[in-house]
């Protein structure tokens, strides 16, 4: 069994939106079981609509419930062991749920996660991972918003952390990771970037491929499996990337229905459009995954519909099936044991090489 615990009140329409999704997910997954977080008297007729949910779920009763609007601070300092999204990363922390799945406030989950799960060991910092839809099929980006600026370790934990999530998410034994630069030679971008390029380029990656930097248009094309930036260039692409997609459908709407002939045409096309509609449509790629943490959690937008949020459950039962936390560790173990290694033999031949000083 997979047990996900799930803040129910999180995002716009809170139970209105997650129970139905819960229920969608269980058809597809027989054995997830769900831990539900919610206010009293709100779950429970959403529940009721769903028997056979209801006999595959356990629901807690909170005190309150984190806002969309509350700041982080705010909500650490009033929700801590109370609110619904406090108590369902706790259940993960407790044992008794794989995963926490949530739809509320960003930097509110990110502050409760790092609070209660603390950090995996040699992470300095978390990560937002995004799944994102490209030419050849789909690839990992992070970060994607949990830090602003990364130096060069950090962009190496990503690196691993993001490989081991390709592994866990798309099965892949040793997937592609590159660093996003302003272009592809070593000597563009900034000291964390290169530095970071160097030590991945030099280091044994039994967990992943090292392919170099990668420019924007590398994520659409999806050269790499997963794509490795800091917070504020990836949350930044990630806005951008959304806004052109809605940009794209406003023109082929307008497109479509200013004549007869565009809307014959649209209806012989209809078929290569729902397509395209299907491929852009953030619902099928929702979930963000918070890595670094000793505990796996996965954020919804805050304005999923129902598929939306059942696609975020699905991450996160992907990541507890394949063993995302344990592919992580491994890595990570891994590649610091070389990287170790190898700095301290830089050092040791750095030093010989240097005349000895006078006493």
């Amino acid at each position: 069994m997979v047990t996900i615990s799930i803040d129910a009140m999180g995002g716009d329409f809170g139970p209105e939106v997650v129970i139905p999704a819960a229920a969608n997910a269980l058809e597809r997954h027989p054995d997830i079981r769900f831990i539900f977080y919610g206010l009293v008297g709100q779950v429970e007729p959403f529940l009721e609509k769903y028997p056979k949910l209801k006999a595959a779920s356990v629901l807690h009763i909170s005190e309150t419930a984190v806002q969309m609007d509350d700041k982080p601070s705010q909500a650490l300092r009033n929700g801590r062991g109370k609110s619904t999204m406090w108590q369902a990363i706790e259940a993960v922390k407790n044992g008794e749920a794989d995963v926490c799945v949530s739809a509320g406030n960003t930097g509110a989950l990110m502050a409760m996660a790092k609070f209660c799960l603390r950090m995996m060991a040699n992470i300095e910092r978390p990560a937002i991972a995004a799944i994102w839809p490209t030419t050849r099929g789909e690839s990992i980006v992070l970060d994607v918003g949990a830090s602003i600026g990364a130096d060069a370790r950090q962009l190496i934990d990503y690196s691993v952390m993001g490989a081991g999530m390709a592994r866990a998410l798309f099965e892949i034994k040793r997937p592609t990771v590159g660093l996003l630069n302003v272009g592809v030679e070593e000597v563009k971008g900034l000291d964390e970037i290169k530095e970071a390029g160097a030590a991945l380029k030099a280091t044994p990656l039994p967990g992943f491929e090292y392919k170099g930097f990668v420019e924007g248009d590398d994520i659409g094309k999806g050269t790499v499996d997963v794509v490795v930036t800091e917070g504020f260039t990836g949350n930044i692409a990630l806005k951008t990337a959304e806004g052109t997609a809605k940009q794209i459908a406003s023109y082929l709407r307008g497109a479509m229905s200013r004549t007869w002939m565009a809307k014959l045409g649209y209806i012989f096309a209809k078929g290569a459009f729902n397509r395209l509609r299907e491929k852009m449509d953030p619902n099928k790629v929702n979930g963000g995954v918070f890595l670094g943490l000793n505990g796996v959690v996965i954020k919804s937008h805050g304005g999923a519909s129902s598929e939306g949020f059942c696609s975020a459950i699905e991450v996160g039962y992907d990541m507890v099936r394949n063993g995302l936390m344990q592919k992580i560790e491994a890595d990570l173990t891994s590649f610091y044991s070389h990287y170790k290694a190898e700095e301290v033999e830089a050092v040791s031949t750095e030093a010989a090489d240097s005349p000895a000083k006078p006493a």
